[in-house]
């Protein structure tokens, strides 16, 4: 599902009222440092906002998206030649904004290359390269957008429908 061009946004639109920007009822964000640690920092930014937002229910199926989507930024996203190892300016940004009927996790970073998808035989058989698969697996939909502007890179996000309350 995770499309370029004019349909990156579309699946955020299928089936659900217009998204607009001024209606997001919770957002939340956070910085993440060029290491690998950072995942956990981000597991646990999600655990917190999740609690706030009395969406705990939803963590282990969200962590498990933002956890690939923050693992693929570092390992793809960034330049070879990034210092991993020295304080800097944090090149990678949850974002996680909530609406009354879907929640969305994006991760920003530095790179304006397309996420690499696999088929699900080439992921059936690989040892690594599944986080794509699993974030459309685990979320409602997916995509990825170039940032414009004086930001360079990509957001890539995943969507979760929630349910009505009632």
């Amino acid at each position: 599902m995770g499309t370029n061009g004019s349909t990156m946004l579309e699946p955020l639109r299928q089936g659900l009222p217009p998204i607009d920007a001024a209606s997001v009822s919770s957002s939340a964000s956070c910085a993440l440092p060029p290491r690998y640690e950072a995942v956990r920092g981000a597991r646990q930014f999600t655990d917190t906002t999740l609690a706030q937002w009395n969406l705990s229910d939803r963590f282990d199926d969200v962590a498990l998206v933002v956890s690939e989507l923050v693992t693929n930024a570092l390992r793809h996203a960034l330049p070879a030649d990034t210092p991993r190892d020295q304080p800097q300016e944090a090149p990678v940004r949850l974002h996680l904004m909530r609406w009354a009927s879907r929640l969305v996790c994006a991760v920003r970073d530095p790179s304006p290359d397309t996420p690499a998808t696999r088929t699900a035989a080439e992921d059936f058989a690989a040892e690594s390269g599944r986080g794509l698969f699993l974030v459309e697996s685990f979320s409602d939909s997916w995509g990825w957008h170039p940032l414009a502007g004086t930001l360079h890179g990509k957001v890539v996000w995943a969507l979760f429908r929630l349910p009505d309350k009632a």
